[in-house]
């Protein structure tokens, strides 16, 4: 076979290299120093190169983190962060317990926005129950019935009421120091008695007896079936809600020139026979320089008005009239002036730390009497003042100009 056919009948592929360095492998020729020196140096400027680039790259994100991280920061301290974070439609709310729905200012669609969640506060606030069982007081200087009952949120009558053995129904017996009765609610306060029958002291006091049985202040044993009584013993406390009893009027009795004896069992300062004396007009000044109420204001409990003043600020006659009471009250208005105005009104003025006049004189309207104290059963300075008309005790406030 001569040689022109076997160059014919061999497939030769003869790919030309690319660089000087691949003709050299493919040659089998090694590759000059100066080919060499390129390919390197151009090597390292591209290694040069990429680390220049990284190393900008990387100054370039811290700058704009610790950029990022100011802003937040001052955002958080002043309280305006507010991110909008996108939930799938169907996403529920957390059920993690130590997030606060409170925190989730607004679900919108598919958005929660303010997305700073605060935690949930573990302490929860029980309401206070009702109080059920009595407590005590203790009487301060210048306190009232009034005050007292405002404090507890109870009427005036129920401290009244509540408190019988140390008050006797006479709210003039108040005085500092005492301790009182405080009920949970209106009503009065009843000791039972040996021979007590539950209807008949329900009767007494307006209730029904099944209002005291289910009083649970009273802790009575609804399975005691002893005489109807319900296990109720003598000398036990027992609390009638709503329970009233009539209220007794402490204040000096209807006093005329014509029987001013009549107030003999009301004190030293009662008098005696008494002829003729100034008439009044029917008319009523102030009987003090100060016009405002301390303390008592005219309620059923209490038929008259407490005017504020000073030790020592004189009394007036509120109008023309005799004197037919002048001396100590036994009934806690201490040293106290009656007037007879002879057309069927009579003041009082009571609690005086100083009396000017005396039994039978006549005084016109305007004239001192006294002057304010705190005598008898006070608990501060001020005058206890009283207006009746033919009995009837009236209020001062309406009638005084």
């Amino acid at each position: 076979m001569d040689n022109e056919q076997i160059i014919d009948e061999t497939e030769i592929n003869i790919t030309t290299p690319k660089s000087e360095e691949e003709q050299s492998k493919v040659l089998g020729i090694p590759p000059t120093a100066s080919t060499s020196s390129q390919h390197s140096e151009n090597r390292g400027l591209k290694i040069i190169g990429n680390l220049v680039m990284v190393f900008v790259l990387a100054v370039l994100g811290l700058l704009v983190w610790q950029y990022f991280i100011q802003q937040n920061a001052q955002a958080v301290s002043a309280g305006t962060v507010s991110t909008t974070i996108v939930l799938p439609t169907a996403t529920p709310l957390p059920a993690d317990p130590q997030v606060s729905l409170d925190s989730i200012a607004l679900i919108s669609g598919e958005t929660i926005q303010d997305s700073i969640l605060r935690q949930t506060d573990a302490h929860t606030i029980i309401p206070e129950r009702p109080r059920e069982d009595v407590i005590t007081y203790t009487v301060k200087r210048d306190d009232t019935l009034f005050a007292i009952a405002d404090i507890f949120n109870l009427k005036p009558e129920t401290i009244l009421w509540g408190n019988f053995e140390t008050l006797q129904d006479n709210p003039h017996f108040l005085k500092p120091e005492q301790v009182l009765n405080i009920l949970p609610i209106n009503g009065t306060y009843y000791k039972w008695n040996d021979h007590d029958n539950l209807g008949a002291v329900a009767a007494f006091f307006g209730v029904t007896p099944q209002s005291i049985l289910e009083y649970p202040g009273n802790h009575v044993d609804l399975t005691a079936q002893d005489n109807g009584n319900y296990g109720l013993q003598p000398n036990q406390w027992i609390i009638i809600p709503d329970g009233k009893r009539a209220i007794k009027d402490w204040g000096p009795p209807t006093i005329t020139r014509q029987n001013a004896a009549v107030a003999r069992y009301y004190g030293d300062g009662s008098c005696g026979a008494i002829d003729s004396g100034a008439v009044g007009t029917g008319t009523f000044i102030w009987p003090s320089t100060v016009r405002s109420i301390s303390g008592y204001n005219y309620s059923g409990i209490h038929p008259a008005i407490d005017i504020a003043g000073s030790l020592g600020n004189p009394v007036y006659a509120s109008d023309s009239g005799v004197i037919v009471f002048s001396g100590w009250s036994n009934y806690g208005y201490g040293y106290l002036v009656v007037i007879d105005h002879g057309n069927g009104y009579q003041t009082a003025y009571g609690h005086l730390s100083a009396i000017n006049v005396s039994c039978g004189q006549s005084v016109f309207q305007g004239a001192t009497i006294g002057a304010v104290g705190s005598t008898g059963n006070s608990t501060g300075t001020h005058l206890h003042f009283e207006l009746s008309y033919n009995g009837v005790k009236l209020n001062p406030v309406e009638n005084l100009r």
